[in-house]
């Protein structure tokens, strides 16, 4: 009986585990597409508004906002994945980690050249879509 309730119990464990890592996924990419979005909206504000985003080798394109919000994004969404799996305290570990690479994808903006107002605009833009990103990803992380 003993080995009956062990067996389903590691079961039930491992399709908790599937479910979670399946959780973070699928939220993930809806943080994804979310973030990609207000960042491209806000891009698009900040260039009607007399923001350049130029820098002595061209400008960012409008599609380059959507493409790279992604593209970190789901960095983001698989290293929350990763944590879930391996980290001892996956929301923990998972927050502090992107904390400290949102703070670094800061520096670009302030060294490649752009303008203030450009660099200020880029720099909001960086903590919005982690704003949208991290939170919605930590909520589905363990303690």
């Amino acid at each position: 009986m003993s080995t009956i309730t062990t067996a389903q119990q590691t079961r039930s464990a491992r399709s908790a585990g599937f479910t979670a890592r399946k959780s973070v996924w699928l939220h993930g990419l809806g943080a994804t597409v979310a973030a990609s979005a207000v960042v491209t909206v806000l891009s698009v504000a900040a260039s009607a508004a007399g923001v350049s985003f130029e820098t002595a080798s061209g400008t960012i394109p409008v599609l380059g906002f959507a493409q790279l919000t992604a593209f970190f994004s789901l960095i983001g969404v698989a290293m929350a994945a990763v944590m879930a799996r391996v980290a001892r305290h996956p929301r923990r570990t998972f927050v502090v980690t992107t904390v400290v690479l949102t703070l670094a994808s800061l520096v670009p903006d302030v060294t490649f050249g752009f303008d203030a107002a450009s660099a200020v605009v880029l720099m909001l833009l960086h903590v919005v879509a982690a704003v949208i990103v991290v939170p919605v990803l930590a909520r589905r992380l363990a303690e």
